[in-house]
């Protein structure tokens, strides 16, 4: 049951304030309440006729661009973001032209080839060494080839284009010429009538806010309201802020806020479902600025009865640490690759942004999932039992931001994980009971146990120790270092060489997070299996003083002591024996990059610091400013004052004869 609500319009005299959680505030700008009336405006003017037709001129052309290359679609959106946003759009790059080429096919057989190699290397039982490190070894790659075979499977089935003929048709006639002339919206392409196989249709543009920083609000909002084609875009707050009311109010946006925040971001949504009426709607997060064609790629996929949802990637444009590199590159080849193969098998899943959604789709499974933090996924997975079906489309149409901090990357895998998690273990996709084809089970296995590959690197960390402390070796003695090193690079240097191909450049941030994240995906395991509460955090808002970074990786630092004080012993026992062994570089190799990251925490925190004083300073600034130009003096530092015992008997002496005498005596204390 949604909470109650009070709905107003905004008026021309003020009303006594209301309390400010026991109302939803709709704000509808004067222009969504009609256009100029026939006659009056620009459609009656010939030179505002004329630029109305060349205006929807420019839309039907879009069509012959698209034919004309990708690539140069995608240049326009991604300037046309860098004016949006007014930062640089990380839009599709040169290595996107490479998707699907024939060497990117290749690399990616020959990475397949080094999968099922090295798979064959391992379980050759004239290979196989001590129980407990090879048992070790057995796991965690094994984890690691299924996935991998998997994603190759994947990448090979996409390459097609998810826009048919239906598409084309209905974007070339979505905007009516003369419709638009009649109401006179020419210079107002927010209010174009939209229409699909001929139905006018109205999309609702949802932006979900909880705590985020003001000046990102407002970006996407506005950003949002600009949108071509007729919607109607609602801030829905569960901040609870008085800024963001006012904000809604001057940009033009509808603003709800609800009595409580009961199911998180998922019941926000479902609570605005109640209010708004529109044919369809989109969702967008605080801090994801939407382009102006966002509606107009993605609205004429409905033209398929069928289609639930159309998702556009995630895309960063604040790659500029660490944490915001890595976890931003951590997933391009997942949205350039793995997500477009998926439309091949009608099993691309929702990523909670930047998508769009039929709402009659979302009626028929009862609403967005709000039992799970990542309801994404799991609304997908309901769709997708239900005969509905997805497209995904390789596009950026919005840009937003990766989480910059340790606090902020920590807290969106431990949800992201604890997600797939609940699939694997309570929604299992192999169940019979599950009314999905085999191709989507098979997806949705896979994304299910995708995060059981970030605990992989905790179990090959205790591999070299084994072997310096208890002299236990993975493999057969009678294996060469060389053999070994051949095999292991014929896996790994593959998988190293296709990202590479993917990015257009090595990233070493991914590879460091990777290997330092398993105590968050192990933490998330636990908590599923353990049924704990996942709380909902939101990525990259800013709610009061930033924590120390080192709060969150309490299990790294002690790694890293761990690693340190082993690799002192390798060194010496190697140094003791004259020979270098593989174990010992092993372990120094992890020991650097944990180390690398431990002196990234101590970065962000030394920056937080210095935030935090400059803030502080700022504070008081204007205090001090104040009192100079008044002619005071700043007060005195409060300080205190201890007393000695001893020194309070001549008090007490003085308060006696006081008392006694009837006459008040002041009293000093020495201190």
């Amino acid at each position: 049951m949604s909470a109650p609500t009070d709905v107003r319009r905004p008026r021309t005299t003020p009303e006594p304030p209301k309390d400010p959680a026991e109302q939803v505030v709709i704000d509808v700008p004067a222009n969504e309440r009609g256009g100029e009336r026939p006659g009056t405006g620009a459609a009656s003017d010939p030179r505002g006729r004329a630029a109305t037709r060349r205006s929807v001129r420019r839309v039907g052309e879009q069509r012959d661009r698209d034919q004309r290359g990708r690539d140069e679609r995608d240049q326009r959106d991604r300037e046309q973001l860098q004016r949006l946003t007014g930062t640089a759009a990380t839009g599709r790059s040169r290595a996107d032209t490479r998707a699907h080429s024939p060497v990117m096919v290749l690399i990616v057989l020959l990475a397949t080839l080094g999968v099922v190699t090295y798979a064959v290397f391992l379980l050759n039982p004239a290979n196989r060494g001590d129980f407990l490190p090879y048992g070790l070894v057995i796991v965690a790659e094994s984890v690691l080839v299924g996935q991998s075979l998997l994603s190759m499977w994947t990448i090979l089935s996409g390459g097609s284009d998810p826009r048919d003929f239906a598409f084309h048709n209905t974007q070339d006639t979505m905007f009516d010429l003369d419709e638009i002339d009649r109401e006179g919206l020419t210079n107002r392409s927010h209010l174009w009538p939209m229409r699909v196989r001929g139905k006018r249709v109205v999309v609702d543009v949802f932006i979900t806010v909880y705590g985020e920083e003001l000046t990102k609000i407002a970006a996407t909002v506005a950003a949002a309201v600009a949108m071509r084609g007729e919607h109607h875009t609602w801030i829905l707050d569960d901040g609870r802020s008085d800024d963001v009311r006012a904000l809604a109010d001057r940009l033009g946006a509808r603003y709800v806020r609800r009595l409580s925040s009961n199911g998180a971001k998922a019941g926000n949504i479902n609570h605005a479902l109640t209010l708004a009426k529109g044919d369809y709607f989109a969702v967008f997060d605080a801090d994801f600025v939407p382009g102006k064609d966002f509606l107009f790629e993605t609205v004429p996929f409905f033209a398929d009865g069928s289609i639930a949802f159309v998702q556009t990637p995630q895309t960063y444009g604040n790659l500029h640490n660490l944490v915001s590199r890595g976890a931003g590159y951590m997933q391009t080849v997942f949205y350039r690759f793995i997500q477009p193969g998926r439309n091949r098998f009608n099993a691309a899943f929702c990523v909670g942004t930047n998508v769009i959604f039929r709402r009659a789709a979302i009626d028929d499974v009862g609403g967005i999932h709000t039992d799970s933090k990542s309801e994404d996924v799991w609304t997908s997975l309901h769709l997708h039992e239900r005969g509905w079906k997805s497209v995904f489309i390789p596009m950026t149409l919005a840009v937003g931001d990766a989480p910059e901090t340790i606090e902020a990357y920590s807290k969106q895998q431990l949800r992201w994980a604890t997600g797939g998690f609940e699939i694997l273990l309570t929604h299992f996709p192999f169940n019979p009971k599950r009314k999905l084809t085999m191709d989507q089970r098979l997806q949705y296995f896979v994304t299910a146990s995708f995060y059981l590959t970030g605990i992989v690197p905790g179990l090959l960390l205790l591999v070299p120790p084994l072997e310096i402390f208890f002299d236990l070796r993975p493999m057969n003695m009678s294996i060469g270092v060389g053999e070994w090193v051949l095999f292991y690079l014929g896996f790994y240097l593959m998988q190293v060489v296709l990202a590479f191909y993917a990015l257009g450049s090595f990233r070493y941030e991914t590879l460091l997070l990777a290997a330092v994240s398993f105590p968050i995906y192990a933490r998330a395991l636990w908590n599923v299996i353990c049924g704990k509460e996942q709380a909902w955090h939101v990525t990259g808002a800013g709610r009061g003083r930033a924590p120390s970074p080192f709060n969150f990786i309490v299990p790294q630092v002690l790694v890293f002591v761990f690693l340190s004080l082993t690799s002192v012993v390798a060194i010496w026992r190697d140094v003791s024996n004259g020979q270098l062994t593989l174990a010992t570089a092993w372990n120094i190799t992890n020991s650097l990059i944990f180390g690398a990251f431990i002196i990234t925490a101590f970065r962000e925190q030394s920056a937080n610091r210095r935030a935090a004083r400059q803030e502080r300073d700022a504070d008081t600034a204007p205090v001090l400013v104040l009192a100079a130009a008044a002619g005071l003096e700043p007060a005195p530092a409060l300080r205190t004052q201890v007393v000695r015992p001893d020194s309070l008997q001549p008090a007490r002496d003085v308060i006696t004869a006081s008392a006694a005498s009837g006459t008040p005596t002041p009293v000093e204390v020495a201190s």
